[in-house]
């Protein structure tokens, strides 16, 4: 059986060796006009080099010719870029839509003295998770918040003229309007000013910022922090409801919540408002006329 495998492909071996000659007759004189010799190994190797050298002829048309936009899903390259910058457009456009509508929806609420959402008073605990954790001051804390409170009563004196220069260029809004019934005082530990008005007169933002707290407490009732430029911080208390999220930048005389009478401290519509520079409280009533 071997030596029968091993003729058969002798025979074929010898039969692509083989030489045929390929002969063109006249018709009417019968003399050879052309002739070549050819073997079936050669015409294969030609057949395949013919088809290697046509393929990379039509590849390199399509790739690198205008051929490609008559093809079936190749399409213009300069269109396709002009689509993919047309549909970036559309969506900044719906973008910058969506913005506006938020602000003018946000500016009539302004106009009509009315708000779209009010932030819930939290709830209190129930489930009894939390009654064994000790709230009580420790003597530590105690310590340094009446270390802080006497030297910043000792030092008030001497750094307001400094502390005044260094925000006198700021133009500062009046946040609310109204009577100030309780003014600053350091040594009653009252840090800031008392407005009196009318309940959900609107707040405004003395100054550009950006909210850094956002909260309730039990005693101040809904409080916002905003933080300024020169680390300035200005201090809302006692609102009735926050316009404004954390994080949220807010501009000089933008509206981020309304007068109440929230929290235990409280003794009617006002609003609580304190300026902190470098960390010491400021007298209000030095920078703006209330």
């Amino acid at each position: 059986m071997v030596d029968k495998k091993l003729n058969k492909w002798q025979k074929f071996k010898k039969w692509l060796k083989s030489r045929y000659r390929f002969v063109i007759l006249n018709d009417t004189t019968f003399g050879e006009s052309f002739s070549i010799k050819l073997s079936p190994a050669g015409i294969i190797i030609g057949v395949a080099a013919i088809t290697i050298v046509m393929t990379t002829l039509v590849i390199s048309f399509v790739a690198f010719t205008p051929l490609r936009e008559y093809i079936p899903g190749y399409g213009n390259i300069t269109e396709r870029k002009l689509i993919v910058n047309l549909s970036n457009k559309a969506d900044s456009i719906d973008n910058v839509l969506a913005s506006r509508d938020v602000y003018m929806q946000t500016l009539l609420n302004v106009l009509n003295e009315t708000h779209e959402t009010k932030t819930e008073k939290p709830l209190k605990d129930t489930s009894g998770k939390y009654k064994n954790v000790n709230t009580t001051v420790g003597q530590n804390d105690k310590n340094f918040r009446n270390d802080y409170e006497n030297n910043q009563l000792k030092t008030s004196v001497a750094i307001k003229n400094v502390k005044l220069s260094g925000i006198s260029d700021l133009v500062f809004f009046q946040p609310v309007t109204g009577l100030v019934s309780e003014s600053f005082n350091l040594k009653n530990k009252h840090f800031g000013v008392d407005i009196v008005t009318k309940e959900n007169e609107l707040v405004k933002s003395t100054l550009d910022g950006v909210i850094i707290y956002n909260g309730f407490s039990s005693q101040d009732g809904f409080v916002i922090h905003i933080q300024h430029s020169n680390n300035l911080v200005s201090i809302y208390k006692h609102l009735s409801s926050s316009l404004k999220q954390l994080g949220s930048r807010v501009k000089c005389g933008e509206t981020i919540g309304s007068v109440g009478n929230s929290g235990e401290l409280s003794k009617g519509p006002h609003l609580h408002f304190e300026l902190w520079y470098n960390g010491y409280a400021i007298n209000p009533q030095d920078i703006i006329a209330f």
